[in-house]
């Protein structure tokens, strides 16, 4: 046994003895004035009629959860504390963590902002130099939580001996890192011989006399010489850091209180910015400030000086941290386009990084959007949260489903004493030398990179970073040997020095593809009338803005409308809002938030529909895809028994209990077509139906059904082969037990196939509709205490079997899926993503495909074998599984936390099957188009009419996005290839034209292009997006 196996827990007792005696004195504060009520300032408090009651902190309680209250105190500083540091501290009896919930208050002294409090930044400095007798009006805008329901107030003015505390943290710096450093090697011992020798210093004998400061003082002359210049300037391993408050904009609270989140932490960083010129932060997420230009314009200003003095960094490239899985492609550009337009306008930055800590996976479509929207570089850490398999790179680039490529970083720090055998790394990170030194071991690129990137600080309320952590950059920023080297950079430096550091660098890996997330797999499906809401919106914007461009000749084009419309879309995007992982209350909101936006949709899309459809006796269908469609489509209450086209072709009228539907041909893409309203023309029904009911014969298809309602054969006639696998049912609904093991809304768990329940309670089995157009099987069925009703659709003319279904259920933990095992052998899967699809193997080989178990497509899946596929299509699902060719959509989740009540309510979706020949490229993706974007029928106009804006010669290039330009200069053009093949085309447009140029996402000129014939020649690289500026002539 040696007297150095024991230095490092001397070197601890003296270190927690130095804390207490830091606190020199102190005096309770505790004659309060309070009042219930959420005030933004004083002069709000006061002028709300209400009276203030006393509140004597040494007695009383204030009670909640979800309260709020404002304290009020006038004091005087005392005269023992003249001349003494003067420090506020303030605590209630919590001390558990939990940063997002606990009890939080925003500190106004003599009516101004000046610090968040919480649980982690307790102390706010008032004076430096306190003056006795001084008068102080502290007030407390203070919100209880939603953990605990009564609370104490314990508030006392304090003087902390700055000399004392600076020993403390000269001394516990380093002796922290020891956890991490080898016990026998050289920097510890030399670490530990330092500190033991300082301890020899410090006479504790009887603290705050003269001996006593003049120990104090001599230890830390001994160690700013022994530690931090004899033992400093190492510079091995660096630790580029910069402050952070991750805060979400939803979750276990609501936007509302997430606008007071907001303020209380850009409160607290601006206050330790004051008091420490050395320390720099970085915020993303523009909403988040412009809640704050909102609520505390004096505090914006100053985040703007910050930023001027370089000290602020706003980046993060979208409007919020928003997901990447479930939001449409172009949805995403808006997020760039709306997130990086804020920050150029406000902060004069432009952000190049894509900073998403806390996103729930990646899609492979996302290189290609940032490089387009002019991002360079990407950060990330929750794929370290991987269920199965640890990422094998930390530093690598990202190939994207185009081929793009973007330089990436995932931060690598570790919690304080968390085993370095444990993955998992955090973007709320201490700084700290245990958490630093474990980064540094946890990182994995140390071959080509001794730069690892920590973001450091509390977040979700907790205020961001602690006077503890800069006081231990300020030690660390010496580079002490053993431990990295701080400096506090902005994540943009970083990225740009790590950029060259390992450009042409051969060792620098490439990760091909999704950055696909092993967990929160239940983000797909939770919540579903959300992604219901959002899929809609985000398609109904596309009408609105493309009707709003034809119709602008005689309405005016609705920029602020569709501005604001855009803002509300965007925030509900954010990756607890839109996956369905926020409490009941969020959803409240957004129920009425998005009926509100649809409902100002209808009403502009309707004045513009009969703005550009003239009086007359005909009825005008308006196409708003980028492509000539043959379809279905609703009329409404059109009384017409046949529709006549311009050549003489004549369309049976089919009335059904949900109104009139027709087929229609030759549909012009982004535009308009008026048919005539004739008589109907007799003809044989096109439908058999058994006598029994459970057989139908149509044009394209055989389809039996058994005693439950499942399908039991779908014979393709064309294609004379079965769809189904032999003995099993198809439009199967199975329920699964869904008891995650920890993240109930998030997760679905391995294990979830283990039980279940399939669908059999058949109550009713009618053939509702048999005419021209289609036939309607109409089921119900009973399940538990909830009931499933479906109206299948087979049609004359298109090969789509839609099946339109109302769910009213009442479950929870319980996970129901449609099941089609389809007869098609391969071992992958095709899905639709954003701007593009991709593959995923169905078996389980590997670890990183049995961890798959679960994937997320948007508008489409497809399995296909030589010649031929089965795709299945929907309006509103995004949850795919796929397991020994059985194709399943996952409808609803019905977690229990944190919102006991999810998915409780009635739900409305279709999905269709797609049998067909080849592969997903014979028509898959304009089937999904048609399904998700009806074409819109319109009373009047003139019979034989009919009008094209935009089309595309090559059917693999999808023309989706026309608008007007952001600037205003123009209209903006946007579409993508979607077949995976380089091809030169062709965009013709139909109105005279003054120039082009290609731009990129985010409306930048990128070159000068050609008009002539009526259109723009292109080459399209595989999956590459592409977007014009057109400039029409003036009329």
């Amino acid at each position: 046994m040696r007297t150095i196996d024991f230095l490092d827990k001397r070197v601890t007792g003296i270190c927690n003895e130095l804390k207490k005696l830091s606190v020199k004195q102190k005096f309770e504060t505790s004659d309060w004035l309070i009042k219930p009520g959420n005030f933004l300032r004083p002069e709000d408090a006061d002028a709300d009629p209400a009276p203030f009651e006393p509140f004597d902190s040494r007695t009383m309680h204030w009670y909640g959860p979800d309260k709020h209250y404002w304290f009020r105190a006038d004091v005087a500083v005392p005269q023992e504390m003249d001349g003494k540091p003067l420090w506020m501290h303030v605590c209630t009896q919590i001390d558990e963590w939990d940063d997002a919930k606990n009890p939080q208050f925003l500190l106004f002294v003599d009516g101004k902002v000046t610090q968040g409090v919480d649980m982690n930044h307790r102390d706010i400095l008032l004076d430096r130099c306190a003056k006795g007798g001084q008068k102080y009006r502290l007030e407390l805008q203070s919100y209880t939580g939603i953990l605990h329901t009564e609370f104490n107030l314990i508030v006392d003015l304090r003087e902390i001996d700055p000399e004392i505390e600076g020993l403390y943290y000269d001394m516990v710096v380093p002796l922290e890192a020891f956890p991490r450093l080898e016990e026998d090697g050289k920097a510890r011992r030399d670490l530990e011989n330092v500190l033991n020798e300082a301890v020899n210093l410090i006479d504790l004998r009887t603290p705050y006399n003269e001996s006593f400061y003049q120990s104090i003082a001599a230890a830390r002359r001994y160690l700013a010489k022994a530690l931090y210049t004899d033992l400093a300037g190492h510079e091995e391993v660096i630790a580029s850091c910069i402050g952070h408050t991750h805060i979400d904009v939803a979750w276990w609270w609501t936007v509302a209180q997430t606008r007071e989140k907001v303020c209380r932490s850009f409160a607290t960083v601006l206050k330790l910015m004051d008091e420490y010129p050395n320390y720099k932060f970085m915020s993303s997420q523009p909403q988040l400030y412009y809640f704050l230009k909102q609520r505390y314009p004096e505090l914006y200003e100053q985040i703007k000086q910050r930023v001027t003095e370089g000290r602020w960094e706003p980046e993060g490239g979208m409007w919020v941290e928003a997901d990447c899985n479930l939001t449409s492609g172009e949805s995403l550009v808006r997020q760039f386009l709306y997130g990086k337009r804020f920050f150029k306008e406000e902060f004069g930055v432009d952000n190049r990084i894509l900073w998403l800590p806390d996103v729930f996976g990646y899609s492979g479509a996302l290189p290609q959007i940032m490089a387009k929207c002019g991002i360079d570089y990407f950060m990330t850490t929750k794929l370290a949260w991987n269920q199965f398999n640890k990422m094998p790179y930390d530093t690598f680039k990202w190939r994207g489903i185009d081929g793009t490529e973007i330089l990436t970083h995932l931060v690598t720090t570790l919690g304080v004493g968390q085993s370095e055998n444990d993955f998992f790394t955090t973007y709320n990170g201490i700084l700290h030398p245990d958490a630093l030194i474990g980064g540094w071991h946890r990182y994995q690129q140390k071959d080509i990179n001794n730069d690892i990137l920590i973001s450091y600080g509390y977040g979700d309320g907790g205020g961001g970073p602690t006077r503890a952590m800069l006081e231990t950059s300020t030690r660390m920023e010496k580079g002490i040997e053993g431990l990295p080297k701080v400096r506090q950079a902005f994540a943009r430096t970083y990225f740009d020095e790590l950029a060259e550091r390992v450009k042409d660098n051969r060792r620098l890996p490439t990760w091909e593809g999704e950055l696909y997330f092993e967990y929160h797999r239940g983000t797909y499906t939770s919540m579903a009338r959300n992604k219901r809401s959002n899929r809609k919106i985000e398609l109904h914007m596309m009408d609105l803005e493309l009707l709003s461009l034809l119709a602008q000749a005689k309405v005016a084009y609705p920029e602020a409308e569709i501005d604001k419309l855009w803002h509300g879309i965007l925030i509900n995007q954010f990756h607890d809002i839109l996956p369905g992982s926020s409490i009941h209350e969020v959803y409240e909101v957004t129920k009425k938030e998005y009926a509100e936006m649809e409902a100002e949709i209808t009403a502009l899309r309707e004045e513009r529909l009969d703005a550009l459809t003239p009086a007359g006796e005909g009825v005008t269908v308006y196409n708003t895809t980028g492509f000539v469609r043959s379809d279905v489509v609703e009329l409404g209450d059109c009384k017409a028994e046949a529709l006549q086209d311009e050549a003489g072709n004549i369309y049976p009228v089919q009335k059904t209990a949900d109104g009139a539907v027709a087929f229609l041909n030759n549909l012009p893409a982004k535009g308009s077509k008026t048919f005539a309203v004739v008589p109907a023309q007799v003809s044989a029904a096109p439908f058999e139906i058994a006598t029994d009911g459970h057989k139908i014969d149509t044009p394209f298809y055989t389809v039996t059904f058994d005693e439950h309602g499942q399908m039991t054969g779908i014979f393709d006639k064309e294609n004379r082969r079965e769809v189904l696998k032999p003995g099993q049912a198809g439009n199967l609904f199975r329920v699964y037990e869904d008891k995650p093991i920890y993240y109930d809304n998030w997760d679905i768990d391995i294990f979830y196939t283990e039980k279940f329940w399939d669908v059999t309670d058949l109550q009713d089995f009618t053939w509702t509709e048999n005419g021209p157009v289609r036939a309607t099987l109409h089921i119900e069925r009973n399940y538990s205490n909830s009931t499933l009703v479906q109206d299948i659709h087979f049609y004359a003319k298109q090969r789509r079997i839609e099946f339109v279904t109302t769910v009213d259920w009442h479950e929870h933990q319980s996970l129901l899926k449609v099941h089609f095992p389809v007869n098609v052998h391969t071992d992958e899967a095709t899905f639709e993503i954003q701007y593009g699809n991709l593959t995923r193997k169905t078996h389980a080989n590997t670890s990183w495909d049995r961890a798959r178990f679960e994937s997320c497509g948007q508008k489409w899946m497809d399995l296909s074998e030589g010649h031929y596929g089965v795709s299945l299509l929907n309006d509103c699902k995004y949850g795919h599984s796929v397991l020994d060719g059985s194709m399943a959509l996952t409808l609803i989740k019905s977690g229990i936390e944190p919102n006991p009540t999810t998915d409780q309510e009635e739900h409305f979706f279709t999905y269709a099957l797609l049998p067909h020949a080849g592969n997903w490229r014979n028509g898959t993706v304009r089937e999904a188009y048609c399904l998700n974007q009806p074409a819109l029928s319109f009373r009047g106009g003139k019979a034989g009419s009919e009008f094209s804006l935009a089309s595309v010669g090559a059917p693999n290039v999808v023309l989706e996005t026309v608008k007007q330009a952001e600037d205003g200069d123009g209209w903006i053009v946007r579409l993508y290839e979607c077949d995976n093949a380089r091809t030169d085309t062709f965009l013709r447009w139909n109105r005279p034209v003054l120039s082009v140029e290609e731009c990129n996402c985010i409306e930048e000129k990128k070159a000068d292009a050609s008009f002539e014939n009526g259109g723009i020649s292109f080459t399209i690289l595989p999956y590459e997006i592409k977007t014009f500026r057109i400039r029409e002539k003036e009329a």
